[in-house]
């Protein structure tokens, strides 16, 4: 399901997002929830995540935290699973930022901006190596 899911996403939608005006994708399925939290209201479970595409460029990618350090190694110990499953390469659990959790890291969110991109869209690049500032690196 979810290899589907994402091939329909890239192929599909995105190449549609955020051409006319700013695009916000929100309420992904709980299975691509990565390190966000997970909201279930009774219709399905959903992760608290969002994309925004603007000029058909995914420009931000932002997500409530999961702090819980126990349903962060289920996360993890499940992924690892998969992985094996899959004969891909198993990275393995990450302990100390599991314990950074446990000591009670607070609610938060964050954001990543792609601010090449960003800056190609206000500028009007064609190409995003136009704007980069090391563009050998």
């Amino acid at each position: 399901w979810d290899a589907i899911f994402f091939k329909v996403l890239i192929t599909l939608v995105e190449p549609h997002l955020g051409r006319e005006s700013m695009t916000f994708l929100s309420e992904y399925p709980a299975s691509q929830a990565a390190l966000a939290r997970i909201r279930d209201d009774g219709r399905w479970p959903v992760a608290e995540r969002f994309e925004l595409y603007a000029g058909g460029v995914e420009l931000a990618n932002a997500f409530d935290e999961l702090t819980d350090a126990g349903e962060q190694r289920r996360r993890h110990l499940a992924d690892q699973a998969e992985r094996r499953r899959l004969g891909h390469p198993v990275p393995p659990l990450d302990e100390p930022f599991l314990a950074a959790l446990a000591s009670g890291m607070p609610a938060t969110v964050g954001i990543a901006l792609g601010l090449e991109r960003l800056m190609a869209l206000v500028l009007g690049a064609e190409n995003i190596h136009q704007v980069m500032p090391f563009p050998d690196s």
